[in-house]
């Protein structure tokens, strides 16, 4: 899955890809646990597919608070305060 197929996709598209994704990990588990799974690095490439798939499905549920984030994050940083020493305490 790449991650340019999941830009254009609805997040309707992705919840539904998300859980087809799962029922296939679901399977792959009782497969290796049958003794049956062939191919033993499938199961690592949907556990990844299944984090990308739900970071672009947050990506897309907050995207007003994003583009919120960016505006605020050009204002300028507060003042550091001035780190006490021992000798100041004292």
């Amino acid at each position: 899955m790449n991650a340019e197929d999941l830009k254009t996709k609805t997040e309707d598209e992705l919840v539904k890809l998300l859980l087809d994704t799962r029922k296939n990990q679901f399977n792959l588990r009782f497969q290796r646990s049958g003794g049956t799974l062939e191919n033993t690095s499938e199961i690592r490439k949907v556990r990844r597919n299944i984090a990308r798939i739900k970071t672009f499905l947050t990506q897309k549920q907050n995207g007003e608070a994003a583009d919120g984030a960016k505006k605020s994050a050009t204002k300028k940083p507060a003042a550091k305060k001035a780190a006490k020493t021992k000798a100041a305490a004292a």
